[in-house]
């Protein structure tokens, strides 16, 4: 009921996630949650960073622009919050056949972001794909004790977990 993937490179988790809820869109699947689009400004910045809801195509800035020559976290944190928010009270609304989520990252480690969510989402019944990171991985696996599939990047492989999740979840 519960799966992720790690890609190497940077953005790359968001592109496929991107892509496999496109898909499942188009063969008719109800996917509820979020992907992240990145947006390159300036070759000397870092990108900015919004999250599209996959329920109404809406978009959300989570990133906060905080100079030059700031090495701080640039995550908007309220921004990121009102996002679970939405993706929370459409999951209880209505729940999705699945329940795609950008990342679990460093607020989901600290216990914030879309923790509460992936949780929500479980007890339900609905299928959850999201992404992590090496750095995160650890947090994840105290997180889901364990309980979580590792996918590969490939997304005909994504998409069959998907399916699959989706018709064991059609059983329960």
């Amino acid at each position: 009921m519960l799966a992720f993937v790690s890609a190497p490179d940077r953005g790359e988790g968001d592109l496929l996630l991107t892509r496999v809820a496109r898909r499942l869109m188009i063969a008719g699947i109800a996917v509820g949650g979020v992907v992240q689009v990145n947006t390159e400004v300036d070759p000397d910045r870092p990108c900015q960073m919004d999250l599209r809801l996959l329920t109404d195509d809406s978009l959300f800035r989570i990133s906060q622009s905080l100079g030059l020559n700031s090495t701080g976290c640039r995550l908007d944190s309220s921004g990121l919050e009102e996002v679970v928010g939405r993706v929370s009270a459409a999951v209880l609304a209505s729940p999705p056949q699945i329940l795609i989520l950008n990342k679990f990252g460093k607020q989901e480690a600290e216990g914030r972001g879309f923790r509460s969510v992936i949780g929500q989402a479980v007890v339900s019944g609905v299928p959850v794909l999201t992404s992590v990171s090496a750095k995160n991985l650890k947090a994840f696996e105290l997180f889901t004790g364990g309980a979580a599939t590792a996918l590969g990047q490939d997304e005909d492989a994504v998409i069959a977990w998907c399916m699959s999740g989706f018709s064991a979840a059609r059983q329960l």
